[in-house]
Formats: structure tokens, C-alpha cells, sequence
């Protein structure tokens, strides 16, 4: 098929994720053809720095010969293994030990899963089984925080508290509650890591005393959360969130799809804090985006109530395609890269790098705000810095904004309030690095000198 015509098929038949269905039919699709390390094409022939690691999961970078090898290799031998009926794969039987090992102390078991919207959906099913597996019926309640992403299952969509994933959904649902993000730019105290950290505590047992702590079944947060707005919360947060949900006897859910796997600095980000999860969900550099797969990680305690509980019968949760043993394939070439291939060193050697060039930005006059953690970070665009006053929605910044990057052959993450979200893969090079920031200031400065966003800015 020519280009023109995968467009137009495309505009007839392929229903894109979280899109503007009627923009997207006017503005047509960017068919990419090709990928290699940081590097993506299209199918016009133009050349992309992939700033956003696909949409946060290609951590390894593109055309690893090794995943390649092991997805093609796995094909040959056995394609397909169900996990139904007592059956397994050593792939995938490999990979949950390995993770296992590579996990907080806490967590002993896997369910897999195809992505991560499904592992949340899982962990909610598993939590619900659990408590009524010892007796505790009534904890049906869960608590999340506002811009946090959980996924778009019909339940992790209302534990996601972004106004686009409840807008027609009928949701959240009446058992799904949102308190205040950790966002320390937007923060009364911004300057006061303890306060904001105090606060989250304070909010989170105000929280539960509301509901009553035997109504209250778990707790998810993510350790930075991603599609908010790459909100980066202080240090000592989440350990002091985990702390108070033992206080509270609620679970403690790590949703470390975007975060594991190298994109904060350690393997997962729980480590930077000592902090062991009752749950805790991955995807997307589980495998890099080469195949769909997710993961649950639970405690044993959670485990064995539901084994107990469930005796002489199944535990009714399964998918066709959970523990696939190409998937898992491919994830345990993912970890070899990320150990031996030195890609998890790397991450964390260019990570400085990539600080320092996001607060680089602080001297634009759009930029009020930068924010980081390992190779994971944010510029949040503001008309005010002295009031952090947000642009006008009128002004259609991020769509702007996407036009011009492309234009400059990089691709970043524009969201709708105006932050503008990085995650390049961890192969990137302290070249890929500087290119990618000079691109992204090309494009900051050309939609600078547009009329009307210059009128916009105030101070």
C-alpha cells in the first residue's frame, strides 16, 4: 500500500489509543517504519530522537539484535504455552524467579499479565480475594492520588484520576477516592520536602479515618507518576506512604510500570527508599515494548490466604496470554541487557547529564518549572513564573508544541497542561543526550516566537 492510502485505511479502520478521534482523522497518522538505539523513521523518510522511549517502555532502545534473537529463537521452539491446566514454559517459570530476585524482599510471587492496565485490574481482583479470603469482607475501598495513572481498565481507570480516562466512563466508582498529589511545583510549601511529605501522610489518614480503616483495602501510588505530569515527589515520600499504610493496615500498592526497569536509576524505584510493597505492578520495560507483558508482584502473605482460601477450588482470574512464553522470552533478554549488557549502568551514568540539561531550561522565558529523577523528567510551561500561571488552554500549546518537535526530528511527551514529559531509553549516548535537548530548545524557541504565545507571557 502507498502512504497515502495506509492513511486513509487508517483514518477508516484503526482506532488509536486516547486520542481526539475527529483531530486525529483531520490530521492523518505518522506511519513510522523503522527503529534503531534512540533513533526512529517514517515513512516519509524523517528521522525522529525518540525523547520518550516509545511511551516509556522501550528502555532498551530499538533493534536489539539479542531480543531479536531470543523472540525469534522462542518462536521456532514453542510459540504459544497456556498456563491452564497446570502448564508452563521455562521461559516464563525463568523470568517470575528472576524478578522475584531482582524485587523488594516482600514480594515472592508473579501473576503475568499482558500489559499494564491489566496488571492493575489483577492486583484490584487479588486485593479483593484476599481480604475476603481472611475474613475481612467490608475493605472493598481504594485510594489513590489525583493525577496518578493506573491504567485503562474499566477499573484501574477510575483509580487513574486524569479527567479524561472518568469523562463518559461513569467514573470513578463509588469505592475509588483521590487524595492530593506530592507535587512540590504546585505545592503551598515548594521549598519544604518535609511539609509536602507530611501533608501526603495527613491527606492519606484523613483519608482512611473518613471511610473507616475497616472499609479501606489498599493504597496505589507510583513513585514519580508519569501521565500527570511527571510529578516527582520528595524524597523520603514514599517511604513515609508505605509506613502509614502499615500504621493504617491497608495495603501498599507500588505501581512501578513506568518506573522499574531502570527509569528512575536503580532496577526499581522502591529501592531508593528501602521500601517493600505488599503489591507491586510492572510492564513496559519488563520487555521494552518488543511484546505485550505485565506483571503482579505479591507478598506471600497474600498469596498463601488466597491458596488457603481457594483450596479444592481455582482461583477464578486468568488470561489466554498470561506468563507467553515469547513474552517471557524476551524479558529475560531484557534483564540480561539491562545487567550484563550494562544498559542499567549506563542509564544511571547519563542520568546527571539529563538532569543538568532539563534545569538548563529554567532560563527560558516558557519554562517555570524542571523536574527529574534518573532518566525520567518534566518542563512544565508557565505565562508566569513568579505566579506559575498556566498558559490558556486556548492557545493549543501542546498540539503547537508536538507540530514543532516533529518538524525538529524529536519526539517528547506534550500533555495538555503544558508539561512537556521525557523518558529516553537507557542506551542513550552523552550525544543522544545533548541533541536531544538542543532539539527540544529549536523547538521551545520557535514556538516562543509566535505572536501570540509571546503576548501570553506575563512578568
Amino acid at each position: 500500500m502507498s502512504i497515502e492510502s495506509l492513511i486513509e485505511a487508517d483514518r477508516q479502520f484503526l482506532i488509536h489509543p486516547v486520542a481526539d478521534y475527529r483531530a486525529h482523522e483531520a490530521r492523518g497518522a505518522t506511519v513510522l517504519t523503522s527503529g534503531n538505539g534512540a533513533w526512529l523513521h517514517d515513512a516519509n523518510g524523517h528521522a525522529l530522537l525518540d525523547g520518550f522511549a516509545g511511551l516509556w517502555c522501550v528502555n532498551t532502545g530499538y533493534g536489539q539484535a539479542s531480543i531479536v534473537k531470543a523472540a525469534t529463537e522462542q518462536l521456532n521452539r514453542l510459540p504459544y504455552a497456556t498456563g491452564y491446566f497446570g502448564f508452563a514454559s521455562a521461559p516464563a517459570i525463568t523470568l517470575a524467579q528472576k524478578l522475584v530476585e531482582l524485587a523488594p524482599p516482600s514480594l515472592q510471587h508473579v501473576y503475568f499479565t499482558l500489559g499494564g492496565s491489566d496488571a492493575v485490574d489483577a492486583a484490584v481482583r487479588f486485593i479483593t480475594h484476599y481480604y475476603n479470603a481472611i475474613g475481612k469482607p467490608s475493605k472493598k475501598h481504594f485510594i489513590a492520588l489525583e493525577r496518578g495513572y493506573h491504567g485503562s481498565s474499566s477499573t484501574g481507570a477510575g483509580l487513574t484520576a486524569l479527567p479524561a480516562f472518568h469523562r463518559n466512563f461513569d467514573l470513578p466508582l463509588p469505592t475509588q477516592h483521590h487524595i492530593a498529589s506530592p507535587y512540590p511545583y504546585r505545592s503551598a510549601t515548594p521549598n519544604d520536602p518535609q511539609a509536602i511529605i507530611a501533608a501526603s501522610v495527613a491527606a492519606l489518614e484523613a483519608k482512611v479515618g473518613e471511610l473507616g480503616a475497616e472499609h479501606v483495602a489498599a493504597f496505589f501510588c507510583e513513585p514519580v507518576q508519569g501521565s500527570g505530569g511527571v510529578i516527582v515527589p520528595p524524597k523520603g515520600w514514599l517511604r513515609a506512604m508505605r509506613d502509614a499504610c502499615k500504621k493504617l493496615d491497608i495495603l501498599f500498592v507500588a505501581d512501578e510500570v513506568i518506573t522499574g526497569f531502570g527509569r528512575t536509576g536503580p532496577m526499581f524505584a522502591c529501592e531508593a527508599e528501602d521500601v517493600s510493597p505488599d503489591l507491586m505492578t510492572l510492564a513496559k520495560g519488563l520487555t521494552a515494548g518488543y511484546a505485550p507483558m505485565g506483571a503482579v508482584l505479591m507478598s506471600d502473605a497474600i498469596y498463601q490466604a488466597m491458596a488457603d482460601a481457594a483450596r479444592g477450588t481455582p482461583v477464578g482470574h486468568g488470561q489466554t496470554y498470561s506468563a507467553h512464553p515469547v513474552s517471557a522470552a524476551i524479558g529475560l533478554a531484557c534483564l540480561k541487557l539491562y545487567d550484563e549488557g550494562g544498559l542499567l549502568a549506563n542509564g544511571q551514568a547519563q542520568a546527571k547529564a539529563f538532569a543538568d540539561g532539563l534545569d538548563a531550561f529554567l532560563d527560558h522565558p516558557l519554562v517555570g518549572d524542571s523536574r527529574h529523577r534518573g532518566l525520567l523528567g518534566a518542563l512544565e510551561l508557565v505565562a508566569d513564573k513568579s505566579t506559575r500561571q498556566r498558559f490558556d488552554a486556548s492557545l493549543n500549546l501542546p498540539e503547537r508544541i508536538g507540530a514543532a518537535a516533529y518538524r525538529n526530528g524529536v519526539i517528547f511527551r506534550a500533555f495538555g497542561d503544558n508539561i512537556l514529559g521525557f523518558a529516553p531509553a537507557l542506551c542513550y549516548t552523552a550525544d543522544d543526550v545533548a541533541e536531544l535537548f538542543a532539539r527540544v530548545r529549536t523547538t521551545l524557541d520557535e514556538v516562543l516566537d509566535t505572536p501570540d504565545v509571546r503576548a501570553a507571557l506575563r512578568g
